[in-house]
Parts: structure tokens; sequence; C-alpha cells
């Protein structure tokens, strides 16, 4: 372990709170048999993790690394926070080799605030320009989370107005099992309805009958009262 891991974790000691460890360890399902059984948290509120992220920004891949290996959430979520902020900063090659980096370390991102801070950001602006096939491959893959790193990293192209990867996604989740997939994809239909209202109506009015009832109330939960209560009726 590194001097400056060892310094963030003792500030995150130190920083720790009990009864906001309790409420996020209910709030992310951390009990037996949930989507994020086991997970550890300490306690520190996201804003606190951005303040130590900006702190300790100049960690290493190999520090990073070390701390999304960790058991204790909150050190996940600061390394992404501070490995975003380095795809951000830095060139062409730089962005390769934090893709790769984020590939090769996605086992340590296994909860949902964590994919959806960090797929669009990394995965989603990288793959923007490039082949996305390997979207469509966590599509269909047995992990939740590479389920949800696979729609929500469509985000980015969504606001730069590219809605086909997104859709054709969605198309391929549509039967989708958890809970946390019908919430992702509602949500990302819903952010194609901001730019291109028609385009997502053509979509739900293809698919809304068959949508996971939580996945359709995402997706319509910005139309206006009457057609949401025609869709949910399955009157459209």
């Amino acid at each position: 372990m590194s001097n400056r891991i060892s310094k963030l974790r003792s500030k995150i000691k130190t920083l720790a709170d009990k009864e906001v460890a309790e409420t996020m360890q209910w709030f992310f399902k951390t009990g037996k048999g949930d989507y994020g059984e086991g997970d550890i948290f300490v306690g520190l509120k996201v804003p606190l993790q951005r303040k130590l992220a900006r702190e300790f920004k100049d960690l290493s891949l190999a520090e990073i690394g070390e701390l999304l290996n960790s058991s204790i959430h909150e050190e996940r979520l600061i390394s992404l926070i501070i490995l975003i902020d380095k795809y951000q900063k830095t060139d062409e090659k730089g962005k390769k080799l934090i893709f790769n980096f984020y590939m090769k370390q996605r086992k340590g991102i296994n909860n949902w605030d964590l994919v959806d801070i960090s797929a669009p950001k990394i995965l989603g602006r990288y793959l923007l320009e490039k082949d996305k096939g390997i979207l469509f491959k966590f599509a269909v893959s047995k992990n939740l989370w590479e389920r949800r790193i696979a729609i929500i990293s469509t985000q980015e192209f969504i606001k730069n107005n590219n809605f086909k990867t997104t859709l054709q996604i969605a198309s391929m989740l549509i039967k989708d099992e958890h809970d946390l997939i019908h919430k992702a994809v509602g949500w990302m239909l819903r952010e194609i309805g901001k730019k291109d209202i028609a385009l997502e109506e053509k979509f739900l009015r293809v698919h809304y009958k068959e949508m996971p009832r939580t996945m359709l109330r995402y997706a319509i939960e910005k139309f206006p009262e009457t057609k949401r209560k025609k869709y949910l009726q399955g009157k459209i």
C-alpha cells in the first residue's frame, strides 16, 4: 500500500459516520440476497467523497486500481471520481489507456451509483465515435452491472444526438428481469425524449405493452398526465 493510499484511508476513517453508513447499507441494498450483498459503507456522503477525490487527484492508475479492489464502497467511488478527472484531462493516448484500465477493473464497479457516475463519462465518451460492439456484449451479460453499464454508457451518445445504440440496447433489455435495468432503460428512453419526443414515442408504441411497469413509468415520467394514463392503461 502506498503512502498516499494510507493517507486517504486515514482521512476516510476520520470522516466516517456510523449513522450515515447504516442508512447507506439499507439504501444500496447490501443485505443477503440483495443486489449489493456484502458491500461495505463507512458513511461518507458524496460531497465529502468528491472533496477527497480532489485532494488525491494525483493518484496513479495502480493506486486507483487498489482502491477499486477495496471492499469499502466509498473507496471505490472516490477512485472512479479521480479516474473520470484524469480521463477528461488527458490526451487520446491517455484516454485509451484509461478505457482499457476501466474495462479490466470493472469487477469493482458493482453498484448502480458506481456505474452511473463513471460509465457515460469514460466508456460513453470513449466509444462515441468508435465501434460499440462491447456494449452489445455487455447487454446480454449474466452480470447485472455489465448490463447496466451497457445502457447507461449510452447517455453520452444521447447528449450528442446519437440515439440508435440506446434504442438497440433498450430493445435487447426490454424483458430483463432486474428492477435496476428496468429503471435504467426507462431513464435513457426519457433522456431521448428530451431531445426527440417523437422518436421516443415511436419506440414506445412498439414496445410499451411488453415493458415492465417500472421501465414504462420511468420512460413516460415527463409526459402530460393524460398521455401518461393512456400508456399505463394500454390505450395508446
